[in-house]
């Protein structure tokens, strides 16, 4: 049984703030490394996505 609290889980401040961190990390990638690792992530989140989806 889950605890009943009276706050969500995710606030809109820090849905918020997430979405910062991830494009101000997804900046610095193309600044400094030209998307090299954005690529390797997307391919990895598609095998991942394509490893799920054989469980379902």
């Amino acid at each position: 049984m889950t605890a009943k609290t009276s706050e969500p889980a995710m606030t809109h401040r820090l849905a918020i703030i997430l979405g910062l961190l991830i494009i101000v990390a997804f900046a610095v990638d193309y600044a400094f490394y030209d998307t090299k690792h954005l690529v390797f992530l997307a391919k990895k989140m598609l095998d991942l996505i394509e490893w799920l989806a054989f469980w379902r």
